[in-house]
């Protein structure tokens, strides 16, 4: 007797093939030649626009004739990266679903010798995917890149991909499912589903280069750079010796020669050594460009763009080229009016925007950005936290085997997709875990600090906690060398009211610096959520939020030690019911913001901007 799994997964293949079925509802197209981003291999072929969506009405998938074309609920244009519950702040939309998204297309070669690949930038959370009617792969997890090779091909008609999306959370997904006391979906952010990032077809002649790490070393400030190359070719033919070459800012580099097995993958590396660089800084975001070709039994090629600084953590402060730096920055969440979830390019600009006009260089979410944020802050000058979202879970998901593997999952990817950019300055491990760590939480930071330095041996650790004075000083932190503070003095209780006097704040401060000589300390998160005019000791007003920001980073500018402070920038959707402490809130939305969801400055926004600007963030003279 086959089991309910196998039962499952044969209706939903006669799902998909229902769905590639003849009668479609659009004209194919061929994927022109071209990228949203610079960064990446040189055949790549957009697949972004048209796509068209069915919605799963029962949350299953495997009703065959709610399918069949011409039925009820049939196909409807929509485009791709998009989410598929936009504008709808309805629980049942923060609970998640089934969408099915399909695009019919023909390849922009029918040479029998070339190989494809469908690539997806990001993907909320499960996805299977169909080609012609046939399963090619699946893929659990968001915000980070993911590929599959396509078989049964038509080298000449058209192809019809059907990807099933499911961002119906479950308890073990990063972030886990979780519920309000009232039985509703909660959550720090939407739970925004479907496509959401950017879909690309790669042409595949021979050999593929699937992943690259540029990554500079800068031993003094006026040293020499050396620049380490890592680069994965894989080989799609027979057996061949390849060859690997890059330039560096026109700089010639051999990564070597050595055969490839058929079907196999080989690691190059490589270095050079850059004289008297011209380093990388917000003051002075100079970017070098780089370019790596493999020959042999075909060819592939990758272009991206690298800038040379160094991150430290020296004595308990944050080094940027070898100086300490303490920058000012901004907390937001990838929701767009127009797109929500999947961030367009105009939104993400506006962003850094409103981070520039206060003042701000540093920004920080709960996962990993979309590649066109690392884009432009690599070129605006913008530094990046970078976290993946091991979000508020509990000791006893993390102790999990299948949890820790896909936290390691995340981390090892982000760090590969992310680790080139100049941008990045730390990986982050999570926020706001258990206060009080227990063995879990120690060996959780013990592992994947440990996976962070062997894949990146240039950038800190960091991990955001909560700031309870009450939780005292934790050994389990030792293996984190950036210690974000998130710090809510004088807006939320805290544990037995811990947190609620807000003038309490400086010697927490001490306190954590008294705790952690050797790490470096930043604010991670500060702000009280403000939607109307009011008397400034009423919580929830323009005026209580401006005298609190005030408050806090006068604090703040009196502790030289610390390594920088980041507070709420833009307003997002959090989840229905939200209040955040607001005595009159406005829900879905978070509005600890200094700008609100359309990026229009409150009052804060001006006495943020006022200590920013007059905060030496960076002791980098002449620019760099």
């Amino acid at each position: 007797m086959r089991s309910d799994l196998a039962f499952a997964g044969l209706l939903l293949t006669l799902a998909a093939l229902a769905l590639a079925a003849p009668g479609r509802a659009q004209s194919a197209v061929t994927p022109h030649k071209g990228a949203v981003t610079f960064a990446g291999p040189t055949d790549r072929y957009l697949m972004n626009g048209s796509w068209l969506l069915r919605k799963d009405p029962g949350n299953r998938g495997l009703g065959q004739g709610y399918w069949r074309p011409g039925s009820a609920g049939g196909w409807h244009k929509t485009t791709v990266p998009g989410a598929w519950n936009a504008h709808d702040y309805s629980s049942a939309s923060m609970g998640g679903g089934i969408a099915w998204y399909r695009k019919d297309f023909k390849l922009p070669s029918s040479a029998s010798n070339l190989d494809w690949i469908v690539h997806f930038e990001s993907v909320r959370y499960h996805a299977i995917v169909w080609l012609n009617g046939q399963r090619v792969g699946s893929h659990d997890g968001a915000w980070l890149p993911w590929e599959l090779n396509l078989r049964g091909l038509s080298r000449k008609g058209t192809n019809s991909l059907v990807v099933r999306v499911d961002n119906r959370p479950g308890s073990h997904d990063l972030p886990p499912r979780r519920l309000t006391i009232e039985g509703q979906p909660n959550g720090g952010w939407w739970n925004w589903g479907g496509i959401l990032g950017d879909v690309y077809l790669r042409r595949v002649d021979g050999i593929d280069i699937p992943t690259v790490q540029v990554l500079p070393e800068l031993p003094c400030r006026t040293c020499d750079a050396t620049i380490r190359y890592h680069v994965t070719v894989r080989n799609h033919g027979g057996a061949h010796a390849v060859s690997v070459s890059s330039t560096f800012g026109g700089q010639p580099v051999s990564l070597g020669s050595r055969t490839v097995g058929a079907g196999k993958t080989a690691q190059f590396t490589g270095s050079l050594t850059v004289a008297k660089p011209h380093l990388w800084s917000p003051l002075d975001p100079h970017l070098y460009q780089v370019s790596i070709q493999a020959s042999g039994g075909g060819s592939a090629g990758w272009q991206l763009e690298s800038g040379i600084r160094s991150v430290n953590v020296v004595n308990g402060r944050l080094f940027i080229n070898w100086r300490p730096a303490s920058p000012r920055g901004g907390f937001f969440h990838e929701d767009s009016p127009k797109t929500n979830g999947a961030a367009d390019p105009a939104r993400m600009q506006l962003v850094i925007d409103r981070l520039k006009s206060i003042g701000g260089t540093i920004l920080r979410t709960h996962y990993p950005l979309d590649p066109y944020f690392h884009q432009l802050a690599d070129r605006q000058g913008v530094l990046i936290w970078s976290e993946i979202p091991v979000f508020q879970i509990s000791g006893r998901l993390l102790a999990l085997k299948d949890v820790r593997r896909a936290a390691a999952r995340m981390l090892r990817d982000n760090i590969l997709a992310n680790g080139s950019h100049p941008s990045v300055i730390a990986w982050s491990l999570g926020n706001e875990l258990n206060p009080e760590p227990t063995s879990v939480e120690a060996s959780y930071y013990a592992d994947q600090a440990k996976l962070v330095h062997s894949l990146d041996p240039t950038r800190p650790v960091a991990l955001a906690i909560q700031g309870y004075p009450l939780a005292g000083c934790q050994p389990a932190y030792a293996p984190i060398q950036l210690l974000g503070l998130n710090s809510y003095f004088g807006w939320y209780p805290g544990p037995n009211g811990s947190i609620a006097d807000r003038s309490q704040l400086s010697a927490f401060l001490d306190q954590m610096r008294a705790c952690y000589t050797q790490q470096a300390l930043m604010v991670t998160e500060f702000g009280a959520e403000a939607n109307r005019h009011g008397p400034t000791e009423e919580r929830g007003t323009y005026e209580f939020q401006a005298d609190i920001m005030n408050y806090h980073l006068s604090i703040y500018a009196n502790k030289p030690w610390l390594s920088g402070a980041i507070g709420m920038l833009m307003a997002f959707h959090a989840r229905p019911g939200w209040a955040g402490g607001n005595p009159y809130p406005s829900p879905p939305m978070h509005e600890k913001g200094i700008f609100d969801f359309l990026g229009n400055p409150k009052p804060a926004a001006g006495v943020v901007s006022a200590w920013y600007h007059n905060t030496q963030q960076y002791d980098l003279p002449g620019g760099q």
